[in-house]
């Protein structure tokens, strides 16, 4: 039996958080608690009893928590939590209001800037005030299309302050991109920035923002970021105003709406693999309550850590970073390349900031491995605790090098959930030992289980990845699915009752949790969950395809686009149309969007009702058997995708 990577010391144990709620927990229940195990098993087995504790523990901030827990908790969907709590989230992230660091910003291009949390206070205040007098009020969308920058968070905190609800997409987005998005919710409001900067170019993002908001008839009023210009012209941009101006200078206490626990807080949006993006919505307490349990538990964050996670704000890391603000933690956020101007800029920052937690991607320590980047001989990364990664599964090799080049005395934590939960099914925790490949725990109150297809539990063999108990941050429904049928389908139609979240996974032997991939045919490229819907939109739009097919293949610790195209007759893939396909692909979604590999085929496989079958495509390209075949109008056609040498 090999070693764990690392074992915390019992020093360790004794001071992190989870520690603290254990005798918490004890002193309360009567319970005498030690492993995390036992703690993982009760509260499970009391679910209601375990969020009641931690409201307490965590010191939410509420007008009226209530004695009622949860109602129906026997129903998936169905459960209500805490359904007489009235709070306001921005409320929980703005508690601290004193002179200790809340956000440092550190662009690609060098720039620092910092705002303590009254200053942070005092900012929201101003852009909240600003926000009503336009008119804004509770259940309005406001949306941003921005970096990742201190501004981004004050307008999520001042959009939620009021009850409004915040849903964003990174700049890199294309305006297609962007209309599946915010097109299907409809914002009032649209905060943008000028532009970005990224491996040393500096993006305009005027003339997107532009033709985003020809098309959103919904938006009444445009603000304006100044990012790569003090004073950018904006006169493309008929509703907009610059941030200086909008902001009310004069305003200098934030009113927080005291609002039911499942009132809506974020849309997000899924990949969007059979068409536009499904939009989740997420309530603001069970947000609040369940990354609060994540950050303060798993990650034994606190008001002495500074804590850093590589995300834009297209991504749910963003979502999930910024509530480490009611911790009271410093908050360090990043625009840019993590590469620019080299593979070290991170680390550099690392030790500058005096950062512990470092959140980041599997694809990001993979690359800083194959540059031969060794952090902890070239920086002081003493204050590092903890290193966070996610996106998709942290392979066996990266587990050694983070311990080999970056720091020995240190918890790794690959976790694992997504947009679907803003959370997490499987994370880390600060009192167990790191193996290398897993995953360190299921989460607390987090009932999740692995099933075979006849929905049987496994135990070290792989199948699907369930939740078989209710959890507060499970999606209030999905946008304009007002029966909730679409919502029911996504996630309830393979088990009755029980949440199937489309991991294939296993649960180890050390109680840990492998994930294996996803059970669909979602890409993930570098940890970036793509629909293969939105390669296809933009494919289509090429005159030589008449249609495509794309899945991801593993490449090399990571995941890779293939594209496979049908032409039309008498028309051959040469460079001249790979380039164009890629660059149409470029123009309208993100770089990660562009395929590794485009091949030509003669036919594409799909089902007796038209449906193309990316899964048995995929499996022939991995030499897998493919089962019901009886299923597909053309199941010659799989053979055209077997042993490819491009592939190879």
């Amino acid at each position: 039996m090999p070693a764990p990577l690392w074992s915390p010391s019992a020093d360790r144990i004794q001071a992190t958080r989870i520690g603290s709620f254990i005798q918490y927990i004890n002193q309360h229940q009567g319970t005498s608690f030690s492993a995390y195990q036992d703690l993982w098993q009760w509260s499970v087995d009391d679910i209601p009893g375990f969020w009641h504790h931690f409201w307490d523990f965590a010191g939410v901030v509420a007008s009226e928590k209530g004695s009622q827990i949860l109602v129906d908790a026997d129903k998936m969907p169905g459960a209500q939590w805490f359904p007489q709590a009235r709070l306001n989230f921005a409320e929980n992230l703005l508690k601290y209001r004193d002179d200790k660091p809340a956000l440092v910003f550190r662009g690609e291009d060098g720039r620092r800037h910092s705002y303590t949390y009254a200053q942070l206070y005092t900012q929201v205040a101003g852009l909240a005030a600003a926000l009503r007098q336009q008119g804004v009020v509770k259940g309005d969308i406001v949306a941003g299309f921005v970096p990742n920058i201190p501004e981004t968070v004050m307008a999520m905190l001042a959009t939620s302050s009021i009850g409004a609800v915040w849903t964003s997409c990174s700049p890199d987005f294309g305006i297609n991109g962007v209309l599946d998005r915010f097109g299907q919710v409809k914002p009032k409001v649209l905060f943008t920035a000028d532009g970005y900067i990224y491996n040393g170019k500096a993006n305009s993002s005027i003339d997107r923002v532009a033709g985003i908001a020809s098309e959103l008839t919904s938006v009444e009023h445009i603000v304006v970021i100044p990012f790569l210009e003090a004073n950018p012209d904006i006169t493309a941009l008929p509703k907009a105003t610059l941030l200086q101006d909008f902001t009310d200078a004069d305003a200098t206490e934030v009113v927080f709406e005291q609002l039911p626990f499942n009132h809506p807080l974020y849309v997000m949006y899924s990949s969007g693999t059979t068409g536009v993006p499904k939009c989740i919505i997420h309530s603001a307490g069970g947000t609040l309550l369940q990354q609060l349990k994540e950050l303060v538990l798993h990650t034994d964050l606190s008001r002495e850590d500074s804590f850093f996670y590589y995300t834009t704000c297209g991504w749910m890391m963003w979502n999930w970073m910024v509530t480490g603000l009611a911790t009271g933690c410093k908050l360090v956020l990043f625009d840019g390349s993590p590469f620019a101007p080299s593979p070290t800029v991170l680390w550099k920052m690392a030790e500058e900031e005096q950062i512990s937690v470092f959140g980041t991607s599997a694809k990001y320590i993979a690359a800083l491995e194959k540059a031969d980047v060794k952090p902890g001989r070239d920086f002081n990364l003493s204050s590092l605790k903890a290193i966070l990664s996610t996106g998709s599964p942290l392979a066996h090799e990266s587990f050694d090098y983070v311990y080999r080049e970056i720091k020995q005395d240190l918890q790794l934590s690959s976790i694992s959930g997504g947009t679907d939960i803003v959370s997490c099914f499987a994370l880390g925790s600060p009192i167990l030992p790191v193996w290398a490949g897993e995953l360190q725990c299921r989460g607390l109150a987090m009932a999740v289980d692995i099933f075979d297809d006849e929905g049987q539990s496994l135990r070290q063999q792989k199948g699907e990845l369930v939740c078989t108990k209710p959890f507060p941050s499970m999606p209030i429904g999905f946008w304009n699915d007002p029966d909730n049928s679409r919502f029911s389908e996504a996630y309830f139609s393979q088990f009755d009752n029980i949440w199937a979240h489309g991991d294939y996974g296993e649960i180890t032997e050390h109680d840990g949790v492998i994930i294996h991939g996803r059970s669909d045919a979602v890409l993930n490229p570098g940890g970036v969950r793509i629909g293969t819907a939105e390669i296809y939109r933009q494919v289509e739009k090429v005159d030589q395809v008449l249609e495509s097919l794309c899945i991801g293949q593993p490449w090399k610790d990571d995941v890779r686009v293939v594209l496979f195209v049908r032409l039309k007759p008498e028309v051959t893939l040469d460079d001249a149309l790979v380039n164009t396909i890629k660059t149409t692909i470029r123009a309208n979604t993100t770089p990660r969007h562009v395929p590794a590999v485009i091949i030509q085929v003669a036919d594409i496989p799909r089902t007796i009702s038209g449906k193309i079958v990316e899964l048995a495509v995929r499996k022939m390209v991995l030499g897998e058997a493919v089962k019901n075949k009886d299923a597909l109008a053309n199941p010659e056609a799989l053979e055209l995708f077997r042993d490819l040498p491009q592939l190879q």
